[in-house]
């Protein structure tokens, strides 16, 4: 498995954070990564191919979100820690909104 390409934080800007994370799959995504553990690409139940699976992980790493880390033919993913260090509360933010949203 090719590794995977990571953004230096300070290059992603908040316009490639939010595109990240416009896509309610994505987000789905992003709440399970909440947890703060590692979790297998193959183990989020979404309800899309896995191809279409593996585009939103790429847009999330391209969008500094996330951080993949291959381990043979697996590939392990986690919320990248330093990313609420550059955008404080975004994520919670996000998220908090969805879940607004989506009680309306």
């Amino acid at each position: 498995m090719r590794a995977p390409d990571h953004p230096q934080l300070s290059t992603v800007s908040l316009s490639d954070a939010l595109g990240a994370l416009a896509d309610p799959t994505r987000r789905a995504v992003v709440r399970v990564l909440t947890d703060g553990r590692e979790h297998l690409a193959g183990d989020f139940d979404l309800g899309v191919a896995q191809s279409t699976l593996s585009h939103h992980m790429k847009k999330l790493r391209q969008g500094g979100i996330t951080h993949s880390r291959p381990d043979g033919t697996r590939c392990w993913v986690s919320l990248r820690p330093e990313f609420d260090e550059r955008f404080p509360g975004l994520l919670r933010t996000v998220l908090g909104l969805d879940t607004e949203q989506a009680r309306s």
